[in-house]
């Protein structure tokens, strides 16, 4: 398939989150840039007029439009730093020097100290964030103040030199915010006891810290220190605000390459996130022409060995979500959980979306493609023997028993085919009986397509659990047509679709397009049959004993209706007064044939 046009790729990207990026005709890196929704912030560039003159520059060389889809607009955010860094694209100003986001470390040391920095040092210490504003940071870092004395100096405070008396406590100490650690006034296991709550803050476990904090805020404001209370109250709602974590970024997660499969029919999708020093670096996802129906396993094998070295990576450690076998130098790791799963899932989510853009491009650029791939998802979804091309679904309408009918519907292609629908006045059965009226149906429809030779559906649907179903297979039975044509229901509740002979039920995924072909043809049996039902409901409420008048017609009715407001006072009028609304001629029949009546 062709490279879809920059208009059809601007079309079908995602709603969601994301960092999107901009390649010219050579596949160079032109920009990087954010988004909370990438559709509409990209769309954006080709609607809107441009009065900087570098950005028209930008637009016009932009040939090829790239994606990541994240969770949040705070990911985005960090991975377009990540990327802008790694890459340096042309377009992008900010962010290209050397300054990035704040970390809070907690140092490799006997009396660790907590403090902000933006430089990753590999000396053993612990670094929790990043951090998208200095703000969280240092209201994290006064809640720690707040709660725990720690020290803020950065001598050495080995055991022999606090023993030789080297240090005396300073100004901090007097103030009441740190114990003397220096002097040897405060115990290490008690320090560090201090040190692994802060880990829980910093790592988001804020509950013992919010709970202290609100106790705080309530005494302030007992003692009517109120603008104390204020400043604990605005903090509280910053960290409750706060995300401590994000999936794009970990330190813990280094030099890893991370790969994941969606597939169908047809294709594979594969998704490549390299990941460097705990950062996202790069995101690739390609697709794959299945040959000989191989596995996922397969696929993914195949482009591991590929993708590492088209792009050069030499990371000793992959993340799957499969068991794969790419040879011994490489570790595998399937993640069951915490960051390293999150990592997958979000490759999972870049490599759905990339299918789901490929079928929009494919529906507008190759509608055939499009169409046959459906059919062939709904033959394996619903096991059917050959692809269901030609889908037929009957849907039954009445209110209490009166009028009822039924309705037709044909979709062909996974398309309606409007001129097709039918409808039906339910003849044969008395009162309210839904299994009768869908024998009935089934069977005057396919009677009149065989005399008239007409080419029946490969799939009907019934709507209704298996009574409906087991209605329309009597009605195949009489015609038999029995094994000529597969018929199902689908039942409302829980979308249950129900096969002849078997009392368990097929559920599929919510989000298959083979369910949502039968819901669309199932909604659209419905709306067609309660359109018709209205129609037969308002003639009938309408028709009046006026209807069979000689010589009088629908119009003349309405005449007199909407001058008399009743039947009862038409038939109580003078001939002069019927005059004057609809003429002598028809005031005469009218008048003549009440006058007869009382006779």
């Amino acid at each position: 398939m062709q490279k879809p046009s920059l208009d059809i790729q601007v079309k079908t990207l995602p709603t969601d989150p994301g960092v999107y990026q901009y390649y010219d005709k050579d596949d160079k890196l032109l920009y990087v840039g954010k988004a909370k929704n990438l559709k509409k912030r990209v769309t954006s560039y080709f609607t809107k007029s441009h009065d900087n003159y570098k950005t028209k520059v930008l637009v016009k060389k932009i040939n090829t439009i790239k994606h990541i889809v994240v969770e949040t607009e705070t990911d985005a955010l960090l991975l377009e730093n990540n990327l802008i860094k790694k890459h340096q694209p042309r377009f992008n100003v900010m962010l290209k020097d050397d300054k990035t986001y704040p970390w809070i470390c907690i140092k490799k040391e006997r009396f660790p100290r907590v403090f902000p920095t933006r430089n990753l040092i590999k000396d053993g210490s612990e670094y929790f964030g990043p951090y998208t504003n200095f703000k969280t940071v240092n209201t994290l870092l006064d809640l720690i103040k707040g709660l725990y004395q720690l020290r803020t100096c950065n001598y050495d405070l080995s055991q022999h030199k606090i023993d030789s008396g080297k240090y005396k406590v300073c100004l901090e100490y007097h103030l009441g915010n740190c114990k003397g650690g220096c002097e040897g006034l405060q115990d290490e296991k008690e320090y560090h006891q201090n040190i692994e709550a802060i880990r829980e803050i910093v790592k988001g476990n804020f509950k013992d810290s919010l709970n202290r904090f609100r106790k705080q805020m309530v005494m302030h404001a007992e003692k009517m220190e109120f603008e104390d209370a204020q400043r604990i109250k605005e903090k509280i709602e910053v960290l409750e605000k706060y995300q401590a974590k994000s999936t794009v970024v970990n330190p813990k997660i280094s030099n890893v390459d991370v790969f994941s499969i969606i597939s169908d029919e047809s294709y594979g999708y594969i998704n490549f996130l390299q990941l460097s020093y705990g950062a996202i670096i790069r995101s690739h996802t390609t697709e794959i022409k299945k040959k000989l129906e191989e596995t996922d396993k397969e696929l993914l094998e195949l482009a591991i060995i590929e993708l590492r070295q088209r792009f050069g990576s030499r990371s000793k450690e992959i993340f799957v979500p499969i068991k794969v076998d790419v040879g011994e130098d490489l570790k595998i790791t399937i993640p069951q959980l915490g960051d390293k799963k999150k990592i997958v899932n979000l490759s999972l989510r870049n490599a759905k979306y990339y299918r789901q853009e490929r079928f929009k491009q494919i529906k507008i650029i190759d509608p055939d493609r499009h169409v046959k791939r459906l059919m062939a998802q709904m033959k394996k979804d619903l096991r059917l023997p050959e692809e269901p091309r030609h889908i037929e679904c009957f849907d039954n309408s009445n209110i209490q028993g009166t009028n009822p009918v039924a309705a037709c519907v044909v979709f062909k292609n996974g398309k309606p085919s409007k001129k097709e629908y039918r409808k039906f006045n339910i003849k044969t059965v008395e009162g309210p009986n839904d299994f009768a009226s869908m024998e009935e149906v089934v069977y005057r429809r396919y009677k009149r397509l065989l005399e008239e030779e007409q080419p029946l559906p490969q799939l009907i649907i019934v709507d209704g659990g298996k009574g409906q179903l087991s209605s329309g297979l009597k009605a195949l039975d009489d015609l038999n047509l029995r094994g000529k044509i597969t018929i199902i229901g689908i039942a409302k509740r829980l979308e249950e679709i129900y096969y002849p002979g078997d009392s368990i039920p097929l559920y599929l995924d919510k989000k298959s397009e083979s369910l949502k072909i039968i819901q669309h043809l199932r909604n659209e049996a419905h709306r067609f049959g309660i359109t018709f039902h209205r129609q037969k409901r308002s003639k009938a409420a309408l028709d009046t004993e006026l209807d069979s008048i000689p010589g009088i017609g629908e119009k003349t009715v309405v005449e007199l209706l909407k001058h008399f407001r009743s039947v009862k006072r038409i038939s109580e009028a003078s001939k002069k007064e019927l005059e004057e609304v609809v003429g002598n001629s028809r005031a005469t029949k009218v008048y003549n044939y009440y006058l007869s009546k009382k006779e």
